[in-house]
């Protein structure tokens, strides 16, 4: 793994699973650590789909803009194409970076893994 923002992430979900004991942020580690070819892309339409209004979202992976959201979300991702990044805020939702919900929500209390 070349990437150094990605592995110092990796440690810190790592981290933040033992010092919270809990096993979402230990899971979402495990999904990026794979290879980029393993490594899940999901598309707006997807995650519209599958969540509920007012949820928050992690792909441990890429968001892709295809699609809409018409849903308010809390989106959290590894990375974001830019058309993806543009309609979820004008839906009205939010797009955060892991290590931005790690902080937030350090317990990982009803967040869904979508990918």
């Amino acid at each position: 793994m070349k990437n150094e923002q990605l592995q110092k992430l990796i440690g810190e979900l790592k981290k933040a699973s033992i010092d919270n004991k809990v096993k979402i942020w230990k899971r979402i580690a495990t999904d990026l650590e794979k290879s980029t070819r393993r490594r899940r892309v999901v598309n707006l339409f997807r995650i519209n789909l599958y969540s509920k209004e007012g949820e928050t979202v992690v792909v441990p992976g890429k968001v892709l803009g295809s699609g809409d959201l018409n849903k308010k979300l809390v989106i959290a991702a590894f990375d974001a194409s830019e058309q993806a990044a543009e309609k979820i805020r004008s839906s009205g939702s939010t797009l955060l970076s892991l290590k931005e919900l790690i902080q937030k929500n350090p317990k990982g209390s009803k967040v869904r893994i979508i990918g």
